[in-house]
């Protein structure tokens, strides 16, 4: 279960390093070529984001779906990946 969850790990922290560095450029000086190879991948990492939570056996469907949400979505499964059994019994969540 840990190479998966290191790829999701990876995956997740290129997705929001790479939208960082798209809007920083967006807000400074806007170079073209900054946009033409960090754009493909942030969406690279955003789609493997999705898929990885959608193959994850332990991810529920609310986590499946914050997969969706760019740039955080990738570190908020994985924040709900790892709470443990206790915390999951005391928000309601049974699995």
């Amino acid at each position: 279960m840990s190479r998966p969850r290191s790829a999701l790990r990876a995956a997740a922290a290129a997705e929001l390093g790479s939208l960082a560095v798209l809007l920083a450029n967006l807000a400074t000086v806007h170079l073209p070529p900054v946009s033409s190879l960090v754009g493909p991948l942030h969406g690279c990492a955003y789609l493997f984001v999705v898929v990885a939570a959608a193959r994850d056996a332990e991810c529920d469907l609310t986590g499946k779906a914050l997969a969706w949400l760019p740039g955080i979505g990738g570190l908020l499964v994985l924040r709900r990946l790892a709470r443990t059994p206790r915390e999951k019994a005391a928000s309601g969540s049974l699995g």
